[in-house]
C-alpha cells in the first residue's frame, strides 16, 4: 500500500480527533476503531445478502429458456413469443420478484414499458439442472391432449371456470373470451399449442381474473402472452408507499420510522385521496360483478398501485380469490380454531367448535380489510375541517362484518358515504 494511502487510513481510522483530545481521552481511538469495523461489517453483510436473495428470487433467465425451448419445439404459442424468442423486442430487465416461484420483472415491448411474469411452480424441487426444470414444466402442458375436439375444449373451459367462479349465468361468454384470446394468429381455429398454453394460464389465479376483469379500469391490462407467460401493462408506482424495507433489513430498521418515512415520502392528500377513490370503485367491481364476487385474501399496501394521473391501479392480483373458491376450501375442513379456517392470508372463517368444521361465511369483507390499510394512508395530512368525519367513518369501515345479515346493504352504504366524502373534497380542483 502506498505510504500516502496507508498515512489516510490511518488519519481516518485511528485520529479521528485532534492529537490533544486524544492523549487526554485515549479510548476513544478504540471507539472509533470499533465503530469502524463495524460500519464495514454491517455494509458487507448488507450487500451480501442482496446479493444471496437477487440470485435466490430472481430466476428470469430460467423462465426465457424453459419458455423458448418450448415454443421451439411448437409445444407451446402465444402473442409474445416471437417478440420473446425470436425478434427479442421483448425483453426483462429489472427483477422485482418477491418469490422464487413467481418471476416477477420490469420491461420493454417495442420501446413500451411492460411487466412480463413467469411461474416456476416446481422449480424448487428438482435437482436445479436446466434438463429437470424442463421436464417439470412439461407438466404444465399436458392438457388438453392430441384429438381433443373444440367441443371437448369448450366443455373442459366451461367445466373448469364453473369449478372456480362457481355456477354464473355469463360463463358462456367468459369461454368465448378464453377462445379468442387463445386463437392468437386469429384464424378462427385453436391449434393445440394454442389450447395448450391457455389451458396453462388459467391454472394462474392472477391470469384468470384479468381475462374475467379485463373491461375494469383499476385492473392493469394483458398484453400478451407465450405459454405460461404473460406480459401486462406496467403500473408506475405499484405499492401504496415508495419505501418497502427488504426483510433482511427489518429488524434494523424501526416500523416506527419506515412508516414515517413513507407519510412524507406520499403524494400530497388530494392525490392520495383520488387513489383512495379508485381503489374503493375497485372494490365494487369485484363485489358481485358478472363472474360472480372477488374477496382480497392478501390486503397489502404491496398490492395496490397507481399510475402517473394517480389513478388506482391493482400491482398484485394472486391474493384475489373468487368466493366460490373460498368457500370450496373452507366447506368440511376440519379445525380447532378460526385460524384453522384461513385461506391465502386473511380470508378467514368462524370454526364451529361443536361440530369442528370450518363455516364458509368468511368474517371480515373486502371493504374492512381495505378501510384497515387506508387509515394510515389517508388521515395522515387531512384537511382538519374533513378529519372528524373522516376518522369516524373509516372507524365504522373497519369494523364491517362479512356476515350476509350485513353485506348488502350495510356494505354499500358505507363505501358511497366515504367515496361521496373524498369526492365532494377534492372535485371541481386540479386533483379531480
Amino acid at each position: 500500500m502506498p505510504r500516502g494511502l496507508r498515512r489516510l487510513v490511518h488519519l481516518v481510522l485511528f485520529c479521528p480527533l485532534s492529537k490533544g483530545l486524544q492523549s487526554r481521552l485515549p479510548a476513544l481511538k478504540v471507539k472509533y476503531l470499533l465503530l469502524a469495523w463495524l460500519g464495514i461489517l454491517v455494509t458487507s453483510w448488507v450487500v451480501y445478502m442482496q446479493y444471496a436473495s437477487y440470485s435466490e428470487l430472481c430466476r428470469g433467465h430460467v423462465c426465457h429458456v424453459i419458455i423458448c425451448d418450448h415454443y421451439r419445439r411448437g409445444i407451446i404459442s402465444g402473442s409474445s413469443c416471437k417478440a420473446l424468442c425470436e425478434e427479442r423486442s421483448l425483453s426483462m430487465q429489472r427483477c422485482m420478484s418477491t418469490s422464487s416461484t413467481h418471476q416477477v420483472y420490469s420491461g420493454l415491448w417495442k420501446e413500451r414499458p411492460v411487466v412480463i411474469k413467469c411461474g416456476l411452480e416446481d422449480a424448487l424441487k428438482g435437482d436445479g439442472a436446466p434438463d429437470s426444470l424442463l421436464r417439470q414444466e412439461m407438466a404444465l402442458f399436458d392438457k388438453p391432449t392430441r384429438g381433443t375436439s373444440m367441443d371437448e375444449f369448450r366443455e373442459m373451459l366451461h367445466g373448469f371456470l364453473k369449478s372456480i367462479l362457481g355456477e354464473q349465468p355469463s360463463l358462456t361468454t367468459l369461454v368465448g373470451r378464453v377462445i379468442t384470446l387463445a386463437d392468437v394468429n386469429k384464424d378462427g381455429k385453436v391449434s393445440l399449442a394454442e389450447a395448450k398454453s391457455v389451458w396453462a394460464l388459467l391454472q394462474i389465479n392472477e391470469f384468470l381474473l384479468m381475462v374475467a376483469l379485463q373491461e375494469k379500469e383499476h385492473t392493469p391490462k394483458l398484453l400478451g402472452f407465450c405459454g405460461d407467460l404473460y406480459v401486462t401493462e406496467r403500473v408506475g408506482h405499484s405499492s401504496l408507499y415508495r419505501l418497502e424495507v427488504p426483510g433482511y433489513l427489518q429488524t434494523l430498521v424501526p416500523e416506527a420510522l419506515s412508516s414515517s418515512l413513507n407519510q412524507w415520502l406520499a403524494p400530497a392528500w388530494p392525490r392520495r385521496a383520488r387513489i383512495t377513490i379508485g381503489l374503493l370503485e375497485f372494490v365494487e367491481e369485484v363485489f358481485h360483478g358478472a363472474y360472480g364476487s372477488f374477496l382480497l385474501c392478501d390486503a397489502s399496501t404491496r398490492h395496490v398501485g397507481y399510475n402517473s394521473k394517480y389513478d388506482c391501479k391493482m400491482a398484485d392480483l394472486r391474493s384475489v380469490a373468487s368466493e366460490a373458491s373460498v368457500r370450496g376450501f373452507l366447506r368440511g375442513r376440519r379445525c380447532e380454531t378460526n385460524a384453522d379456517c384461513t385461506y391465502g392470508r386473511d380470508c378467514t372463517a368462524t370454526c364451529d367448535r361443536l361440530l369442528k368444521q370450518c363455516n364458509t361465511e368468511v368474517v371480515q369483507p373486502n371493504l374492512a380489510k381495505v378501510c384497515v390499510l387506508l387509515q394510515g394512508y389517508l388521515l395522515f395530512g387531512a384537511p382538519l375541517d374533513l378529519r372528524a368525519d373522516l376518522e369516524k367513518q373509516l372507524r365504522t369501515c373497519v369494523t364491517l362484518s362479512g356476515l350476509a345479515s350485513q353485506m348488502e346493504v350495510h356494505h354499500s352504504l358505507v363505501l358511497n358515504n366515504l367515496k361521496t366524502l373524498l369526492w365532494k373534497t377534492i372535485s371541481n380542483t386540479q386533483y379531480s
